[in-house]
């Protein structure tokens, strides 16, 4: 299966805001599709060192991702990329396309000129932490986070 990659349009929301729910860790901090996810697109979509992405099989869109260019002072100055929300429809993982999705995300990254590419991943998605590890991502850091709502 060959997927194919594109920044994200206003009309991609509702799916992508459903994709990224549909599980249990996520369901309850996404929510619902509403007037927050549309800001938080135009942010995104607004911001040189933002891209929501969508990944399209068949002219249909199976997957997402936001990758965020985070320059920084440590390591030499060096420019990082962040990925997020990592999305593949429930009826299709497994089958490669998130490898695909993570190959490109990559190369995207090397070709913008970061130095590192770095993920999160909840502690509970286990699943996740072997898919990350087969693509050769070290879990090198303990992360932490202070909810301010």
């Amino acid at each position: 299966m060959t997927v194919t990659f594109r920044i994200a349009r206003a009309e991609d929301v509702p799916l992508l805001v459903a994709m990224i729910a549909d599980d249990v860790v996520s369901a309850a901090r996404t929510g619902d599709f509403g007037d927050e996810h549309r800001a938080a697109f135009e942010a995104i979509d607004t911001d040189p060192n933002n891209e929501l992405i969508v990944a399209e099989l068949d002219g249909e869109v199976v997957g997402t991702m936001q990758l965020t260019y985070i320059p920084g002072i440590s390591r030499r100055g060096a420019l990082r990329m962040q990925i997020e929300a990592v999305r593949i429809a429930a009826a299709l993982r497994g089958r490669g396309l998130g490898r695909q999705m993570m190959e490109w995300a990559v190369e995207r990254g090397r070709a913008r000129g970061c130095a590192l590419v770095q993920l999160t991943t909840d502690k509970s998605r286990k699943d996740a932490h072997r898919f990350y590890d087969s693509l050769g991502f070290v879990a090198s850091h303990e992360g932490y986070k202070l909810s301010l709502s």
